[in-house]
């Protein structure tokens, strides 16, 4: 997500050094925003793209009711919010791997954004990798410690996917992998019968929506979303074959 010109320097609110490096929450002007191992990822400018995310995804989905959906990325909230602000939606959870920016939600800025999401009976938070949740390789953790293990891996009917600026442009090497044949593999297996990915990308990617091909997703294409300058941010959507 690209952040507006503001002319005073940002203020550092938090810093915290975690498995995967430093992640940073600061405040610049009016917006709260994420930095991880100095890399903008994105603020609390906007939200169009994000909420974009959700309703394509949703739409996709051809009117199926209660779906579930799996959020990859917690990030500043917009997702969520959106998702929770829906009653169409059923189960809602959500996959965040920074201790930080989870308690940025539940006890800090960003819980403006969340809260009422945070708070809603179908949100459910777990604090993990992603990769290694949708690949189904260790029993899940949620908030409160507790293991989700000894049942075969969840399936959902949406999985929406932002933890990168995109399939080209990853936050660490490690996100590589979702967008491999592998990792898409294990994003076809989370996916109910007919369910629906999309991914967030700060920019159109013609060989992400090949490699989607590749991997047997159907009605691969993207949504755009314009931006003030460059290229848009757009939604890759593929659907699970019924």
């Amino acid at each position: 997500m690209r952040t507006p010109y503001h002319p005073d320097p940002p203020v550092v609110l938090d810093r915290r050094d975690g498995p995967y490096g430093e992640v940073v929450l600061r405040r610049h002007g009016d917006l709260l925003q994420i930095i991880a191992n100095g890399m903008f990822l994105m603020d609390t400018s906007d939200g169009r793209s994000e909420r974009l995310l959700i309703d394509a995804a949703h739409e996709a989905l051809d009117g199926r009711p209660r779906p579930s959906v799996l959020i990859g990325g917690l990030g500043v909230g917009f997702s969520l919010a959106h998702a929770a602000a829906d009653p169409r939606w059923g189960r809602i959870t959500v996959v965040e791997r920074e201790r930080a920016v989870i308690d940025w939600h539940r006890a800090g800025p960003l819980g403006e954004l969340s809260e009422q999401a945070l708070a809603d009976p179908r949100t459910e938070i777990l604090h993990t990798d992603l990769i290694a949740y949708v690949r189904g390789a260790f029993a899940s953790v949620n908030e409160a410690g507790i293991p989700h293990s000894g049942a075969p891996p969840t399936t959902y009917d949406a999985l929406c996917l932002d933890i990168d600026n995109g399939p080209d442009w990853t936050v660490t090497e490690d996100n590589e992998s979702l967008y491999s044949p592998a990792g898409l593999a294990a994003c076809q297996a989370r996916l109910n019968p007919g369910g629906v990915l999309a991914v967030w990308s700060a920019q159109p990617s013609p060989a992400f929506d090949s490699a989607l091909r590749n991997a047997g997703f159907q009605h691969v294409r993207t949504e755009e979303i314009a931006v003030a300058r460059g290229v848009p941010d757009v939604v890759h959507l593929a659907t699970r074959a019924a």
